[in-house]
């Protein structure tokens, strides 16, 4: 049977058997018709739904088998938002008269009415002692004590605008109406670890009903049940293709002579990010195809005796498919650091020059950065907020060693890497580095600056990507950008671990050459993208 022929009998397959599909996280299991036209809170009562509605004053109690209304109370309040459940009474957000009431679910009784802490309240959320309120004037999410509302803690919000919200028993999730995201984030500090597009374009109300994350949308009228904790790591969307034309010229401008010359290209390789279309087009053909110390190819040129004036180019072509890839990574689920394949723990926890494991303040800034922790997800990001707390971007020139920048203070995006990279080795976490070559703006551009991040290995996950140059941004979810996923714009062609035998501590091609006399010596490199029709 053709590739073909079996890549289609697997889509009918699936088409017939959809259960039997990879799983994401985010993916809507089941949807409802909401029961009034403008919904907005949402709980569970460990056997129901419970649904506010602001337009009839109503709460309604959903069966989460069929949908059906299984009971309806009249609001305490004329505009409902914010629904949550205590174990034993529903707690309802007035948004008209900024109260929250603990109503009885049986006879429909205001017991109790506290003030919300905040002038804009939309969400409401119980975490087994205390409210959590959500505020998109503020762009807060408050903790409050339900004696005398009291607030007891606050975080920010994900971004802009916090719709629904709730608590899983660990984790809050947030729903933010403008973004399109639901967000679970860290109760303590409001960190984003997992995000994805909501189903809907307003995204209000959310309930944690044990297994499965339930939302409910304002614009569509839909309650929709989500999957979390599933079978795939990560997606793959916004996929976008592209003819990449990568030059790197040398010249000699003399006197002298260039005796020997030798070009390096690093050769991309299909990844979760990107996939290559068809065989990479060298121009020239090079000399030959070989290998570093980190797995990575590179395509060789060499070249002998450039005299005065001679100009070397060599390029290669390459059309791709590249996508926004974003990683489902879940604490808990991460192994230990004794999990790590023992190939990797000797690779990628090795010293190099740039990294100086060694160096006293080295192993002090990663101590006070990691502290007695032993998850490597939360050591990575320890790490990542360790760093964008401690440095600013700059680029002051030349790639300085590890100590030296983050004593300095300011790096370039490879500094940020090197830095990021010796923490990570002195705390016991392997890491190593991509570089790429990046669209700027437009689809059709130019690029002479190029980007490099970082890559962690996590146990049960693999590789993921940390970008501790970018991650230096104001909300938490741009921040969360920047850890664990990696944008459409980018095409990686080198991953390394350190220095090398061919490309050194660059990335994207390197040159190196031996001269007689005086030469004055100028390269250059460059990228330049072309977007491609969908064939």
């Amino acid at each position: 049977m053709s590739k073909i022929r079996s890549l289609i009998m697997w889509a009918l397959f699936l088409s017939v058997f959809p259960s039997l599909a990879l799983a994401l996280t985010g993916d809507v299991v089941v949807s409802f018709p909401t029961p009034g036209t403008c919904p907005t809170g949402l709980t569970f009562d460990g056997k129901n739904l419970w649904m506010a509605d602001h337009k009839s004053d109503s709460l309604y109690s959903i069966d989460r088998a069929s949908g059906r209304i299984t009971k309806a109370l009249a609001s305490p309040g004329y505009r409902s938002m914010g629904l949550t459940w205590d174990g034993q009474n529903l707690w309802v957000l007035d948004g008209e008269e900024n109260l929250i009431f603990q109503l009885d679910p049986e006879s429909g009784l205001a017991k109790k009415t506290l003030y919300a802490p905040s002038s804009g309240p939309l969400g409401l959320a119980w975490d087994g002692k205390y409210l959590w309120v959500s505020d998109s004037r503020e762009d807060k999410i408050f903790q409050i004590s339900t004696d005398d509302g009291t607030t007891i803690n606050s975080i920010p919000s994900p971004s802009g605008t916090p719709q629904g919200i709730c608590f899983d028993g660990k984790y809050l999730w947030v729903a933010d109406r403008y973004d399109d995201k639901i967000f679970m984030v860290t109760p303590e500090d409001g960190e984003v670890i997992i995000c994805f597009d909501s189903p809907g374009a307003y995204a209000r109300g959310l309930a944690w009903d044990g297994n499965f994350l339930w939302n409910v949308d304002y614009q569509t009228d839909s309650l929709y049940k989500l999957r979390i904790y599933d079978s795939e790591n990560y997606s793959r969307t916004e996929k976008k293709t592209e003819l990449l034309e990568y030059t790197h010229e040398f010249r000699n401008y003399g006197p002298g002579t260039v005796q020997d010359l030798d070009i390096y290209l690093a050769v991309p390789e299909d990844l979760n990010s990107q996939k290559l279309l068809e065989k990479i087009s060298y121009n020239p053909e090079p000399t030959g195809f070989l290998s570093d110390r980190w797995d990575q190819k590179v395509a060789h040129y060499r070249f002998r005796n450039l005299g005065n004036t001679q100009f070397v180019r060599v390029g290669m072509k390459i059309k791709a498919e590249l996508f926004d890839v974003r990683y489902f990574v879940f604490p808990e689920k991460v192994g230990t650091l004794n999990d790590v394949p023992r190939g990797i723990r000797r690779k990628y926890l090795a010293d190099d020059t740039k990294f100086a494991l060694d160096d006293p303040f080295i192993q002090k800034s990663a101590k006070e950065a990691v502290g007695d922790e032993k998850n490597p997800f939360w050591i990575a990001r320890k790490i990542f907020n360790y760093v964008i707390g401690k440095m600013h971007y700059e680029l002051a020139g030349g790639w300085n060693i590890a100590p030296t920048v983050l004593k300095r203070g300011s790096g370039s995006c490879s500094e940020y890497s090197f830095v990021y990279i010796a923490l990570c080795r002195a705390s016991g976490l392997p890491a190593r580095y991509a570089g790429s070559v990046v669209i700027r703006g437009d689809d059709a551009s130019s690029d002479e600056v190029f980007h490099r991040w970082v890559e962690v290995y996590l146990p049960n996950y693999g590789w993921i990507p940390v970008d501790p140059s970018g991650g230096d941004r104001d909300t938490p979810y741009q921040r969360s950008q920047a850890f664990g996923h990696l944008s459409n714009r980018f095409l990686i062609t080198t991953l390394g671990g350190g220095g090398s035998e061919y490309l050194e501590w660059g990335y994207n091609s390197n040159e190196r050459w031996t001269s007689l006399g005086q030469c004055k010596i100028y390269v250059e490199h460059i990228g330049e993208w072309s977007p491609l029709a969908e064939e």
